[in-house]
């Protein structure tokens, strides 16, 4: 795969491309030709769903650990059957934080994953009709403050490894003016759909490198997780990439 620069126009792309790829029987008719049209198909596209429609995850966090999330969220992906990673990809990979001990809710409520120390759980993705009673009795994870940048961290991508050979890329998330929250959703999509296109697998390693921005990185990036700029809302900004392999 070739790299992908981060110029306006490839930004745009990236994003156009997204869209395509969750909902490919609506590309025709779709006007994503810029960052405005963009934006007015995804809230159009959100706006049109029918709750018994949209697949929806959750995790429920107890303690953050940044490269156990990563690894733990790979390892969620990797696990669903077709028919879930297909709504789901449909849905956008659409997926709620919540904060609460997962040890305490295992009783009342079945994860589908829980982290081997228990700081976290993942449930779904389904319909947000069998998640709504735990999404009611836990407030959201809320993190405001910025994304600390931290030194680079390698983590393996649980399971075992199938026919295709393990590979090792480099995860670069953004941390200037981006709080913990919102990386968390970014690299989340980026991960989770990596994920489903088969871009990680296991047995992969991923090294995480922390950076205040994207743009001047040099590295080949194979996947983009492009959004608005929430500062300038007119323009898009890569939060996150995945390199090709190093």
């Amino acid at each position: 795969m070739s790299a992908l620069p981060l110029s306006s126009a490839a930004l745009l792309k990236s994003a156009a491309d997204r869209v395509r790829s969750a909902r490919p029987e609506l590309a025709d008719g779709l006007d994503l030709s810029s960052t405005q049209a963009l934006r007015a198909v995804r809230a159009g596209l959100h706006g049109r769903r029918a709750p018994a429609d949209e697949a929806l995850a959750v995790v429920v966090i107890g303690r953050l650990d940044l490269p156990r999330w990563v690894r733990e969220t790979c390892a969620f992906a990797l696990a669903l059957a077709p028919g879930r990673r297909e709504a789901w990809r449909r849905s956008f990979t659409r997926t709620v934080y919540l904060a609460g001990s997962p040890s305490n809710l295992r009783e009342r409520f079945a994860f589908d994953h829980v982290a081997g120390d228990d700081s976290m759980a993942w449930a779904g993705p389904a319909p947000g009709t069998e998640t709504a009673t735990l999404r009611r009795l836990l407030k959201a994870f809320e993190a405001a403050h910025e994304l600390t940048a931290q030194r680079p961290v390698t983590v393996t991508v649980p399971g075992r490894p199938d026919a295709r050979t393990p590979v090792h890329r480099e995860l670069y998330i953004a941390t200037a003016r981006v709080s913990v929250t919102a990386a968390l959703v970014h690299v989340n999509h980026l991960l989770a759909e990596a994920v489903l296109d088969g871009l990680i697998g296991p047995g992969d390693r991923l090294t995480l490198r922390f950076v205040p921005r994207l743009t001047g990185l040099g590295a080949r990036l194979a996947v983009l997780r492009v959004d608005t700029d929430v500062h300038r809302p007119d323009e898009l900004q890569a939060y996150a990439g995945l390199t090709t392999e190093v």
